[in-house]
């Protein structure tokens, strides 16, 4: 998609996100809503949930797409290295990461965000996955981080 597309088409997104989000004030209602949007809206998401941290494992939680890995694997893969440097991660070629996790064979491009509460601390990651290399870009960050700031 053309970054000036795109760059309309998540200023929708996220207005329509902010809308629905005064619904409730749950996180797992709210993360319910941004996947079930982001999935639904955005046609190179392939793969779109949320891993949540629970007594130090990263275990899945809210997600639409093929069925996922449960638990990841402890500082392994993008999920974890997105936690590890507190920071956002896009990933061209899922395949040339070190230590990448395949739940599905399908994935060829990956962005993961750190989800923080409203204190900061890191309670999980926004995942999202493409079929197609180098799907996700500085403007996929830069408005993901914008949603996941919503559900808390």
């Amino acid at each position: 998609m053309e970054p000036a597309r795109k760059k309309a088409r998540y200023s929708r997104l996220f207005a329509q996100l902010q809308g629905l989000m005064n619904k409730t004030a749950n996180p797992d209602a709210r993360m319910a809503t941004v996947v079930a949007v982001l999935h639904n809206k955005m046609e190179y998401f392939y793969w779109t949930g949320f891993y949540m941290l629970a007594g130090g494992e990263l275990i899945v939680r809210t997600y639409q797409g093929p069925l996922a890995c449960q638990v990841l694997k402890t500082h392994t893969g993008v999920c974890w290295a997105a936690i590890d440097r507190k920071e956002t991660i896009v990933v061209p070629d899922v395949h040339k990461f070190p230590g990448h996790i395949a739940c599905d064979s399908a994935s060829k491009s990956e962005i993961v965000i750190p989800l923080k509460n409203k204190t900061g601390r890191i309670m999980g990651v926004l995942d999202a996955d493409s079929r197609s290399l180098d799907s996700f870009d500085a403007v996929d960050a830069h408005w993901l981080e914008k949603i996941v700031t919503l559900i808390y």
